[in-house]
């Protein structure tokens, strides 16, 4: 009797994958549904974490996320399906998915899972990252520091002492270390192939996964060709395991500092295995934006802004690939931490870059999408602009990062009233194609 049940979950899950509908790709265009599919999301990277039952879990509030989000029309999340290391390694979230190579925390995989099905509930669809270039989820660094035995991972600022240049040549090692590579692609093969008890698929089988992201903002360094050649072959094994969903870099783009950083989105994304391109941008994080000075910063950094996106809009018509922003954000007015404080620029920039996007699938171009970083929900800093530690609240603002800088919580209701028109307005757009 419980072969024959297994066996019934197996065709039964089997036919639910082929009943739902993939988002799929056809030319500068997402498909679900053989109507076209554009959006705007979020970040909620620390939505597994959130859905687990041991440490750090809160299921109640993340449903109470899920819904609040559903409500203002997001449907597209951009999440984590990774965080490396020891649980007291610093400016990292905690506790971590894989403590050690192949050794996972259980409660946090089912946090995954619980996360995933929640979503697919309601029709919501996930761009899934699964490394990262930056220390907070562990993510490359710490997999060069596995392959190595070695635990001194030179950290960047808030570190003292760090320097970010250190830690970027340290981490972009990863593209030519055999060993390191190796312990990501076991990661790959053991998070793709994973079976969702609360689904009955396989996580590759499952439409409510938009996409594959090889990593949150890879940079070539010294190294491109070498780079280059590790996202093609990455995302060659992502295909050929998961050949229904889609798979994306997950990079910034050219980067503001691509002298330094190497990055070539027309090369890079210039693979068989990438079906889309990805862009971030951070007028503050850049110096394009002083929020201490909006009055005179804000237009600049805002045609800087429409810049970027314009030239690597040109990239993804070359190339015949969807284009979506899928990290920005703004300070609060003043850089005031402080959940109470004005947004009256955040608001300014969100509606300015929403109305790009929506110009953009009304005529047709490249960019199909936008997830702004990030969402801080029902959580809370517990203390504004200190740094995160275990047991406070996750918010947007990742562990490296002064809490509550580019967060939006559940009470910025102008902030939630823009993105909720903006979807609406991109459903009308869409539903009138």
């Amino acid at each position: 009797m419980k072969k024959f049940f297994n066996v019934f979950l197996f065709f039964y899950a089997m036919t639910f994958s082929f009943s739902q509908d993939f988002v799929k790709v056809e030319g500068t265009n997402f498909k679900l549904k053989n109507k076209s599919y554009s959006f705007i999301g979020t970040n909620f990277w620390y939505g597994f974490n959130l859905g687990s039952l041991g440490e750090g879990g809160d299921r109640s509030r993340l449903i109470k996320e899920l819904d609040s989000l559903q409500s203002i029309g997001v449907n597209n999340l951009r999440i984590m399906a990774a965080s490396e290391g020891p649980d007291d390694a610093p400016w990292r979230m905690s506790p971590t998915l894989q403590k050690s190579p192949g050794v996972y925390n259980e409660e946090l995989l089912d946090g995954l899972d619980f996360l995933i099905a929640e979503m697919g509930k309601r029709n919501m669809f996930a761009v899934v990252c699964l490394n990262n270039f930056w220390h907070w989820s562990g993510g490359m660094s710490q997999y060069v520091s596995w392959a190595n035995n070695n635990r001194n991972i030179p950290y960047p600022p808030p570190q003292e002492g760090g320097d970010w240049g250190t830690y970027m040549k340290f981490t972009s090692q990863f593209y030519s270390d055999d060993k390191a590579i190796a312990l990501f692609n076991n990661h790959v093969r053991f998070i793709l192939n994973r079976e969702n008890p609360y689904t009955n698929l396989r996580y590759n089988q499952d439409p409510t996964i938009m996409s594959w992201e090889l990593g949150n903002e890879p940079y070539a360094m010294s190294i491109p060709e070498v780079y280059k050649e590790w996202i093609n072959t990455t995302a060659k094994l992502i295909k050929g395991l998961a050949p229904s969903q889609l798979v994306t870099i997950g990079g910034e783009g050219n980067t503001n500092n691509s002298n330094f950083t190497n990055n070539n989105l027309l090369l890079d994304g210039n693979s068989d295995y990438i079906d889309y391109l990805t862009i971030h941008i951070w007028i503050q994080n850049w110096d394009w934006y002083n929020p201490q000075e909006p009055k005179e910063t804000f237009s600049k950094a805002l045609k800087k802004a429409k810049k970027y996106i314009k030239e690597h809009s040109k990239i993804a018509k070359k190339l015949n690939k969807p284009l979506v922003l899928e990290e920005f954000g703004i300070a609060r007015d003043n850089n005031n931490y402080d959940p109470s404080a004005s947004i009256i620029y955040r608001d300014l920039y969100y509606k300015k870059i929403f109305e790009i996007v929506l110009r953009s699938i009304k005529r047709g171009t490249p960019l199909k999408g936008a997830n702004f970083w990030a969402w801080g929900g029902f959580g809370r800093p517990d203390v504004p602009k200190a740094f995160w530690k275990i047991n406070d609240d996750f918010i947007g603002d990742p562990p490296h990062e002064a809490q509550g800088w580019y967060s939006v919580y559940d009470k910025d209701i102008s902030t939630l009233q823009i993105i909720k028109l903006y979807n609406e307005l991109i459903m009308f757009e869409l539903e009138e194609k």
